[in-house]
């Protein structure tokens, strides 16, 4: 995936680049100095989308072409459009570090035939690579769960082999769970000492003369 930059003056106000429908970013590494940058802000919303922060761009417009990562993109907060991007330059020969999402696919019979309820333990798995071998996202086929005792573990996983991971390889991706009934808690005890009582006070309320009146 590629995208074409230009570089911008960093005293240029930020509004004024959006009111235009340019996006205010930065781009930065280990031996790429700070840059002001500016990009197509549709252009750079339909690649975000596609490519998230774990796919490898490359950034045109600014003389070599450099490999970059999504590293941060801050967000309107009243309609969630992107108002700033942050690039990370790769140095070549260098590996990157990155949380790459897993996508759920499948049916699994242990849900759809036993009545098992699917459990996601992780949603991301962070890998360390080469920037060519990182994928944008890893597939976790469910319809390996087939019984109610079923697991999918990371080492089950399609990882690139020269990926290092941050967790165990026996760690639980996914799996599935019971649903529990909950006991039904037992009616609490009537007193009827209480209402016997009140029945006995109110026949002697009835039972007592009114005021003024005699009771033969």
């Amino acid at each position: 995936m590629e995208l074409t930059v230009e570089k911008r003056a960093s005293d240029t106000k930020a509004k004024a680049l959006r009111d235009k429908g340019v996006l205010p970013a930065v781009i930065y590494g280990r031996s790429q100095e700070s840059t002001p940058i500016a990009v197509d802000a549709k252009t750079f919303g339909k690649l975000y989308k596609a490519a998230g922060e774990s796919s490898v761009i490359t950034l045109k417009g600014l003389g070599d072409d450099k490999q970059v990562l999504i590293h941060e993109v801050e967000v309107d907060a009243v309609t969630g459009t992107p108002i700033h991007a942050d690039f990370y330059a790769i140095q070549k020969g260098q590996k990157v570090t990155v949380s790459v999402p897993l996508e759920f696919d499948g049916v699994s019979p242990a849900v759809k035939d036993l009545g098992g309820i699917l459990t996601k333990v992780m949603h991301e798995l962070e890998l360390t690579c080469e920037p060519a071998d990182l994928p944008q996202h890893i597939m976790v086929d469910i319809s390996k769960l087939a019984t109610l005792d079923d697991q999918i573990k990371v080492s089950d996983l399609a990882i690139p082999k020269s990926a290092e991971l941050s967790v165990d390889a026996d760690e639980v991706v996914a799996m599935i769970s019971v649903a529990q009934e909950e006991p039904e808690e037992p009616a609490a005890p009537v007193d009827l000492s209480a209402i016997e009582t009140s029945v006995e006070r109110g026949k002697k309320e009835e039972d007592a003369p009114a005021e003024g009146e005699t009771k033969e």
